[in-house]
């Protein structure tokens, strides 16, 4: 196993092996330490042993694919940050992933550097340094930034750093309509060509999980999304 630096673990589930070992290459000149495994079943093991900083999981692997491995990752309440690798632009793979827990996804050929930028991304949401309690009510649910809570209906409501970090932002400005390519580009870091399903994917989970509190998220056809009571 590579040692873990200051910046900590991060795992990477790859079985071809070039593209592994240029992953690793650019994860540790930025100061990340790697362990590379290359079939599903060695990576979930090694998620669950070592508790990595984040995963970067291809879709397609050897025993265990990487949605399974995310499933089972979620069901054991290991909330690790996750980032897919799928080998073509399958709208099926990724809207399964993202609606497994996964973060973020990659389309092969993918630059290494745009990796790197989007695991720095998913890393910022994870570990953001707590706000000051300025909590948010909209309806029947409350979020607390300082704490990363949410509560609907009296509830506990668990996220994903990026579900929580896109009911925050629609709920900082209640009856304001953000667009997709703005939620895009202030919560996910990236500019439109990723693609604003993801965000469609995102805002459907936070409303399943809100349950009969979802109402507060409203779609405005044709522009994006809302919070308001």
């Amino acid at each position: 196993m590579a040692g873990v630096t200051e910046k900590g673990l991060v795992l990477v589930v790859e079985d071809e092996r070039p593209i592994a070992d240029l992953i690793r290459l650019y994860l540790q000149r930025d100061g990340y330490g790697v362990q590379v495994e290359q079939d599903g079943n060695a990576g979930l093991a090694a998620a669950r042993r070592l508790r990595p900083v984040a995963c970067v999981l291809d879709i397609a692997l050897p025993g265990l694919d990487g949605t399974e491995i995310c499933r089972r990752l979620r069901a054991d309440d290991i909330w690790v940050p996750i980032i897919f690798l799928t080998a073509r632009d399958d709208e099926v793979d990724r809207i399964v992933g993202l609606e497994l827990g996964a973060d973020d996804y990659l389309t092969k050929p993918f630059s290494p550097r745009e990796l790197v930028a989007r695991l720095k991304a998913v890393l910022r949401r994870s570990g953001a340094a707590p706000e000051p309690d300025r909590s948010r009510t909209v309806g029947t649910v409350r979020l607390d930034p300082s704490r990363r809570e949410v509560t609907a209906d009296g509830r506990s409501i668990h996220l994903t750093s990026t579900e929580f970090d896109l009911l925050a932002h629609l709920m900082s400005r209640p009856g304001r309509v953000y667009t997709r390519d703005e939620l895009l580009s202030t919560v996910w870091g990236y500019a439109a060509h990723g693609g604003t399903r993801t965000v469609d994917v995102h805002v459907a989970q936070v409303r399943a999980k809100l349950g009969e509190a979802a109402g507060i998220l409203r779609t405005v056809r044709g522009v994006g999304y809302t919070a308001d009571a």
